[in-house]
């Protein structure tokens, strides 16, 4: 095995260049020098021109190349490979020149060398100045969010992510000033909030543009999370005052949402993240929210049932329970209530306070919804046949406000009336508050359309939500019900018995029947019944069975 020998020294001749250069070196296009080594020291055996015009020297001795590279060289030397490359950077930190050095051994025996060096600085230059126009914000000159997980990979990348933390800062109302003022608005508007939030931040805080109306503060704790409910209040102050856009004044609050680097266990970009969940919060909650780890394995969680759910109702997994509405005067069964229910795989009975509210997030509320319907037909249909005709009760099923939006509800409640042969005025269709007053026009259109079916019209949870009485005067409306917070309790609150008093006294003059949820005992009953309520639901007369069980129900009251 050959040892690494020691470097050899630079020779310092008199004379420019020995005798004998190679004519060929003159016809390379690059800076080339041949470098030898006699009695342990360095000579140029010869340089091209543009060898010496680059500054590289003309002896072995004035040469950087030799001066700073010469160890590298003598070990490639001393070594039996035949060339090797260098990555070398010569000059001052401004005007400084990136170079490729390339060295070839010249013959097989000789202590000889070709170097040859490839300006690589204009490349550089170019590569340098591409990456950081991918990694900035065309409009407001900021990091873009490529550039923002660069400066997260380098500041927490270190390791020292509990000195830092993330706001992620989401507009509020910008979307409207987009639709409703143009795009060159728009962008005006972003541009000036973007001067607003950097003049709140502190000067080592680097703020970023990481999505169309959102953008993300990177700051450093000096005072632990303190530091950060500081530059959330400076922020939003910043925000106060309006925007002056065209002849308008345009006011933008925002959403704030804070991760702190001790939440964070591995990627940096886990604080992006959770700073962003955070912000779904603070946009509920009407101010500045921390993120926390329930959080996100609460969002977890619901992307499982997401997932479990589009499953169940792909595969027929679902299943409808019923709970009776009796007359309050006779007892006697007159509806059943149709009710959802969802057993996962491994057989756990899910609440549809779970599961209900990620179907209208997700959009899975319209093929459920369909679902209901059509099993709701079904087995109403099955129970007329066990009968041996109209069994005697109707359907109630709940139409979601989102179904309303994103489905045609009447050509669907058809279709499925008309495949088990069912006739509308056997269904009532329960709509609540807050779907009619999202969009009363759409809704008007579409309560018509159910009614020419013959259908029932019912409204859910009546006095829980936003009503406007024009709306229960106009629309084809011909039950309220009512909400069980006001039932439950009511005997021993006066307020509630008078709200309940003011809602009978508003169905009867509007010409309507009224049906009150979470009757429990006896005395509710009776007294709901007193005050004029026409129906009642509740445990005092069952809770949701499945469909065998509910036709008992049916068969037993007839008897």
């Amino acid at each position: 095995m050959r040892t690494a020998e020691p470097a050899p020294r630079i020779d310092d001749p008199s004379s420019a260049l020995p005798p004998g250069t190679d004519g060929l070196l003159e016809l390379m296009p690059i800076p080339a020098a041949v470098l030898e080594i006699q009695d342990g020291r360095y000579s140029f055996a010869a340089v091209n021109t543009q060898f010496r015009v680059a500054g590289l020297g003309c002896t072995a001795q004035d040469s950087p190349v030799v001066q700073l590279l010469g160890a590298r060289i003598g070990q490639f030397l001393a070594s039996d490979r035949q060339q090797e490359e260098i990555a070398w950077r010569f000059g001052g930190e401004v005007d400084s020149r990136h170079f490729r050095v390339v060295l070839a051994r010249r013959g097989s025996s000789e202590p000889r060398c070709l170097i040859t060096l490839v300006d690589q600085t204009s490349e550089l230059r170019t590569e340098q100045s591409l990456r950081r126009e991918m990694a900035t914000d065309s409009l407001t000159g900021l990091p873009n969010r490529a550039g923002f997980s660069d400066e997260l990979e380098t500041r927490i990348g270190a390791g020292d992510a509990a000195a830092h933390a993330v706001l992620v800062i989401n507009l509020d109302r910008f979307s409207r000033v987009n639709a409703c003022m143009g795009a060159l608005a728009g962008d005006e508007l972003l541009i000036s909030v973007a001067r607003r939030v950097k003049g709140a931040l502190r000067g080592r805080d680097v703020l970023a543009r990481i999505g169309g109306d959102e953008f993300g503060v990177l700051m450093s704790l000096d005072d632990g999370p303190d530091d950060a409910v500081q530059v959330a209040k400076r922020v939003h102050a910043a925000l106060t005052n309006p925007f002056r856009l065209s002849n308008f004044e345009i006011r933008i609050d925002c959403s704030i949402g804070i991760a702190l680097g001790t939440d964070i266990d591995g990627d940096p970009e886990d604080l992006v993240r959770n700073a962003q969940l955070a912000v779904r919060r603070a946009k509920k909650s009407g101010h500045t929210e921390f993120y926390h780890t329930r959080a996100f394995d609460l969002a977890r969680e619901q992307f499982a049932i997401e997932t479990e759910l589009r499953r169940a109702i792909e595969n027929g997994c679902m299943t409808l329970n019923f709970q009776p509405i009796c007359d309050l005067g006779t007892g006697r069964i007159t509806s059943f209530e149709a009710l959802a229910r969802w057993s996962n795989d491994d057989g756990v009975l899910i609440s549809p306070n779970a599961f209900i509210p990620v179907a209208e997030e997700s959009g899975l509320i319209v093929p459920l919804g369909r679902w209901a319907m059509e099993e709701a037909a079904r087995t109403l249909a099955e129970w007329d046949a066990r009968a041996g005709g109209d069994c005697g009760v109707k359907l109630a099923v709940n139409l979601s406000a989102i179904q309303l939006q994103r489905d045609q509800i009447g050509a669907m409640v058809k279709n499925a009336l008309d495949r088990h042969a069912m006739p509308g005025s056997r269904f009532t269709l329960e709509l609540t508050e807050s779907a009619i007053v999202s969009d009363p026009d759409r809704i008007a259109q579409t309560m018509s359309a159910l009614k020419d079916l013959g259908t029932t019209l019912a409204m859910d949870d009546f006095g829980t939500g936003y009503s406007n009485l024009a709306y229960l005067q106009k629309l084809p409306i011909d039950v309220l019900k009512i909400d069980r917070s006001f039932v439950t309790g009511m005997l021993a609150d006066r307020d509630k018995v008078a709200i309940i008093r003011a809602i009978l006294s508003l169905a009867y003059a509007l010409g309507m029947q009224t049906t009150a949820e979470g009757i429990e005992t006896p005395e509710l009953a009776q007294t709901l019944g007193a005050l004029g309520c026409t129906y009642g639901q509740g445990y005092h007369y069952s809770r949701p069975v499945p469909g065998d069980a509910a036709f008992a129900l049916i068969e037993a009251f007839k008897a």
